[in-house]
Order: C-alpha cells, then structure tokens, then sequence
C-alpha cells in the first residue's frame, strides 16, 4: 500500500492538538474512514459502518483526558493527519488515526505511526503500543502487521446501538487487541 513520498513533499511536523483543532478534526477523522470521500482512500469503512467516526466531543475528550494526547500532523501548514497516544501503564494505547485520504498510500501513514512510538517511549518509557482494530478489516490488520504489531486474538466487542460510534452494516464487529513491542 505505501509508496515513497514525492521528493518535493514538505516534511511532516507534529504537535498537540488543542481544543481550537477540534472543528478541523472531527471531518479529518470522519473523511478518513466513513462516507463516500473516505473511499478516496484505503482505510474506508464505509461498507461496515454508516454515520459518524466520532464527534466534537469525543475528540475534546481525547485532548482533555489525563495522561492522554491528540497528535496532530501538519504538512505544509495544512493539517494532514492525526492520531491518539494514551499512557495505559505499561503500555499506551494507540488510536484515531487518519490521514486524510486522498494522501493515503504516500507513506505518511508509515511515518506518523513510527513518530508515534517513538514519542511514546521516549515521554512514558513505556514498552509496548495497544490498539483495537475491528477485527473484519483484513487488510489493515495486515498493514499494522507489516509494522511489527501481532494480533492477539482478544476481542471486546462493539458497541452497538451506541450510533457515537457508527451505524453498524453487519453482525459480526468486534474489536481485536493488537500489540508491539518497543525497542
């Protein structure tokens, strides 16, 4: 999926995001993941999921909570990127990534998530990342494997009925834990 990114890309620059960000970064997230524009991409889940990723206050929440972080990425002045670093003891917890679609597949994605670990490392010492993904989506599992995490067969399920999260299409979701180690 990825490739190297154009020569003449500006590099990537990382910093919190603060409660300003949010009404960037709720369509960030959503775009990346539900409705026709997510198609754009590769991470689309559209044909599992109807409605919303999330909302102004699940990402205020992100940015509010103790121990917690929203890692936003800019590329040029322009927000291109996101993603959640939580320290959960001896781990943290990786989540809300997205890239915006029409720049997935460039490499970015490679990028931000090895920024990611190393800042959880460095910041909380910790020793492993954690994340859910739901586990039908083959091909993102197989990306993040690609990556060093392992699938961990532990699955929590999804919330249904709770449409903060998303108007299911199928029966069958379920989160599955996937972990790496850090070096």
């Amino acid at each position: 999926m990825d490739t190297a990114p154009p020569r003449d890309a500006a590099p990537l620059s990382y910093r919190d995001a603060v409660e300003a960000d949010v009404q960037a970064l709720v369509p960030l997230i959503d775009s990346a993941y539900r409705g026709d524009a997510s198609r754009t991409g590769w991470t689309t889940e559209a044909d599992l999921l109807e409605g919303q990723r999330t909302d102004p206050e699940g990402v205020l929440a992100v940015i509010a909570a103790p121990g917690s972080r929203l890692l936003l990425v800019e590329q040029g002045g322009e927000t291109v990127a996101c993603c959640q670093l939580e320290h959960r003891g001896e781990a943290a917890y990786f989540g809300m990534f997205a890239v915006r679609p029409e720049l997935q597949g460039a490499g970015l994605g490679r990028q931000i998530i090895a920024e990611a670990e190393r800042r959880a490392r460095e910041t909380w010492g910790v020793r492993e990342m954690h994340m859910t993904v739901i586990s039908v989506r083959d091909e993102l599992i197989a990306w993040y494997e690609r990556r060093g995490y392992r699938r961990t067969g532990k699955l929590s399920p999804f919330p249904y009925g709770d449409e903060r999260f998303g108007v299911p299409q199928r029966a069958d979701l379920a989160f599955e834990l996937l972990v790496k180690e850090l070096d």
